[in-house]
């Protein structure tokens, strides 16, 4: 049922935005956390975001069709009418396209990790390089996707008791949305009571202390790398296969980068990580909840506060005292 709420419409769209907005922020984010805990920095999760949401799509779309045809063919093959289905009939094959750009992710962190392992090599550079390099091929390869419908991912209807149809668009939560805030408290416990987290931490803050202890500073930073990067695939799977929903070359709007902003703006805490990313996300859901109530003006200034965001954040947080306050010691911004 539709109903006009007014004004109040426009917290309801900002809950919502911020929820579903949030999501690849906060992936993002807790993968460059771990990456960071180690004592690296990766810019190219930008690259990595848009390469997850191009393979998620273009597999999605591809298993989904490839069952479709099975089925269909199997109903011929009996006698029977072809039934009608499509590659959108098939979560399951959404959820596979999430694990592949997981997958992918990964393989991108670890060539990363790999790269900055050897002598005199930047990893601000590597990152830079990597982002150009994952939005290269994903730009390539990703043209025959941009008109065929992949599957969904699913969401839970928080809000299926109301009548009101605001009220539950704004409580559809995606399954993603309920992982990453489970892996937020996971990592946050993590780094303080495991002896991964530990080792990463000691890894991170001192490479002397932790070559003392026998752990392969290269090896750690490069399995780091490689988990963050998985996190940057699911936030880019999450694009495609959830919200916009689609493939297209400006899908990520550079939430990649932001998201290396979030971390420091969150001193590298995945809880703060949380809930600076539903801020960034109500940022990004503000223009779009005015506009739904009538407010024009300004449209495209609204559109840009995430961006406005970014760059306060980055001034507010840049002083003496407080820019690395709780940066890993081997973090080459810190250097």
């Amino acid at each position: 049922m539709e109903t006009d709420l007014g004004w109040w419409a426009v917290p309801l769209a900002l809950i919502g935005g911020a929820i579903r907005i949030s999501t690849p922020f906060l992936f993002v984010s807790l993968g460059e956390t771990i990456t960071e805990k180690s004592g690296r920095i990766n810019l190219g999760l930008e690259g990595t975001l848009v390469f997850g949401a191009m393979i998620a799509y273009g597999m999605a779309y591809l298993i989904g069709d490839a069952w479709t045809q099975a089925e269909v063919a199997a109903a011929l093959a009996q006698g029977l009418p072809a039934p009608d289905v499509s590659a959108r009939s098939y979560p399951m094959a959404a959820w596979l396209g999430v694990a592949i750009a997981a997958f992918a992710g990964a393989v991108f962190g670890l060539v990363h990790g790999l790269i900055c392992s050897l002598k005199r090599v930047n990893d601000i550079a590597v990152g830079i390089a990597m982002m150009l390099f994952g939005m290269g091929i994903a730009f390539y390869f990703g043209k025959p996707f941009i008109a065929p419908a992949a599957p969904d991912l699913p969401s839970i209807p928080f809000a299926g008791w109301s009548d009101i149809a605001q009220v539950r668009d704004a409580f559809n939560v995606n399954v993603l949305f309920i992982i990453g805030i489970a892996l937020a408290v996971f990592l946050w416990w993590a780094f303080r009571n495991t002896r991964l987290g530990l080792i990463l931490r000691v890894v991170g803050d001192s490479a002397d202390a932790a070559r003392a202890l026998g752990y392969d500073l290269n090896l750690v930073r490069t399995l780091a790398t490689a988990v963050g990067g998985a996190f940057a695939g699911i936030a880019g799977a999450f694009l495609s296969l959830y919200y916009p929903g689609s493939w297209n070359e400006g899908i990520s709007s550079g939430q990649g980068l932001m998201a290396v902003a979030l971390v420091i703006f969150a001193r590298w805490n995945p809880i703060a990580c949380f809930w600076a990313a539903m801020l960034f996300g109500g940022t990004s859901a503000l223009g779009p909840a005015l506009q739904a109530v009538g407010v024009t003006g300004g449209y495209y200034l609204f559109n840009a506060a995430p961006y406005i965001l970014t760059l306060g954040l980055m001034i507010a947080t840049s002083s003496k005292n407080r820019a690395m306050a709780g940066a890993p010691g081997e973090l080459s911004i810190t250097r």
